[in-house]
């Protein structure tokens, strides 16, 4: 379970709270418009920005002390975080070794990943060699060889046109499952959280809600929301 105690930032005259549970295993959409955290609640969770107060927690374990890198946590970016001066093997060889000393059998699994994702033969090439729906592709198969718990995207497929998205959006969703991974998407689209999430986090003016049933949320959405909607 991941837990969200008391947590509270204060930058400038920005604050961001947050008191809320999620189950392991869950999928999560966090929506809310531009500015109002959602972005900061996924590096909270990371470890990229630290709370003035409260804990997260995963399974009772307070991840303060863990490093960003260290964190049962796998980030994706809106950018996807890929190095350019890499092949595509080795950025998602950096799942597993920052220092890319791969032996045989990692080598194996970063090629078995690349097939996963349908990047079967291109391990070889760099990333502007790549579509931006194949670059995605390259940032999940990290995912999957890191096989971390717990899962944030903080809307890497923003960029693509609606079929791409919508498809890019079912392969993290296999993936989760595959894995079992825990899983936070924010999004500013509610028919993402719709079609991906079971229960949906909301943000608005650095409040961050605890999550409620997506389709009930969005069917009856509180006033907040209805005017982010429109």
């Amino acid at each position: 379970m991941l837990r969200l105690e008391a947590l509270h930032l204060t930058q400038g005259d920005y604050t961001l709270t947050a008191d809320l549970s999620i189950e392991s295993g869950a999928r999560v959409a966090v929506i809310g418009p531009s500015g109002a955290g959602k972005s900061t609640l996924l590096d909270l969770i990371a470890g990229f920005q630290m709370p003035d107060s409260g804990r997260v927690l995963w399974n009772g374990q307070d991840l303060a002390p863990i490093p960003p890198g260290a964190r049962p946590v796998s980030l994706i970016f809106q950018d996807n975080n890929l190095f350019p001066h890499l092949t595509v093997a080795q950025n998602v060889g950096l799942g597993l070794r920052p220092d890319l000393k791969l032996d045989a059998a990692a080598k194996k699994a970063v090629l078995r990943s690349l097939e996963r994702v349908g990047l079967a033969g291109l391990g070889g090439r760099k990333p502007a060699q790549l579509s931006g729906g194949q670059r995605g592709r390259v940032a999940l198969a990290r995912v999957l060889l890191r096989a971390r718990p717990l899962l944030l995207l903080d809307e890497p497929f923003a960029a693509l046109g609606p079929a791409l998205r919508s498809e890019m959006l079912m392969l993290v969703g296999d993936l989760a499952a595959e894995t079992g991974a825990t899983m936070l998407m924010v999004s500013h689209d509610p028919r993402d959280a719709a079609a991906m999430a079971d229960q949906t986090i909301t943000v608005f003016g650095g409040r961050v809600d605890p999550p409620r049933d997506t389709a009930t949320l969005l069917s009856d959405p509180p006033p907040a929301l209805r005017g982010y909607l429109g």
